[in-house]
């Protein structure tokens, strides 16, 4: 086993203000996409990660939502009971675990996320434009391979395993989209 290397307390904190700096830089441009995209469907960025991870998850607790949408427990609890008045969650306690809080997607729920998918347009969104000449260069977006290694040192292999399952669904969800919108195309061709 490779033994531990010392550090420098300068060495510490430049990487630590250089990962808080550039962290904060780059969610200040996904917060503000993020919320003009949800504009038109009155929701806030939690709201809309609590309704996607309710999504991705298909019965989540709430506690797997603060863990996953990476909030504080009572955030991922205030937030769903505002979806909840809104008819677009349910909640419910399971026979085997009465001590945990279940959320589900309601069919509102999941057309009002589909809904906000078909709003998406990459041409609002400035981080994407700001990665596309590091696409065209290379021929893909970065990877962030490295930083995912320090998500996963910092949140475990589940929370890697779950990210990995809603874009996996997602890609599914889009491939399936994609190929009804062929056939139909294909159809009124015809």
């Amino acid at each position: 086993m490779k033994e531990k290397q010392d550090i420098s307390i300068q060495e510490a904190m430049i990487f630590s203000h250089r990962i808080g700096q550039l962290s904060k830089a780059l969610w200040k441009s996904v917060e503000r996409d993020w919320q003009e995209w949800l504009k038109p469907f009155d929701l806030n960025i939690n709201e809309h990660h609590i309704l996607s991870i309710a999504y991705h998850l298909d019965g989540s607790s709430i506690s797997d939502i603060a863990k996953f949408g990476v909030m504080h427990v009572s955030t991922a609890f205030n937030f769903s009971k505002k979806l909840e008045s809104r008819s677009l969650l349910t909640f419910s306690k399971r026979e085997n675990d009465k001590r945990n809080t279940y959320v589900q997607l309601t069919e509102k729920g999941e057309k009002l996320l589909q809904e906000t998918w078909k709003h998406y347009s990459p041409n609002r969104d400035s981080v994407l434009k700001a990665s596309m000449p590091l696409r065209e260069l290379y021929g893909k977006f970065p990877e962030f391979t490295e930083m995912m290694c320090v998500i996963k040192s910092l949140y475990g292999e589940d929370f890697m395993e779950i990210f990995q399952k809603s874009f996996t669904k997602l890609e599914s969800e889009f491939s399936k989209e994609l190929t009804e919108q062929d056939v139909e195309n294909h159809s009124s061709s015809l």
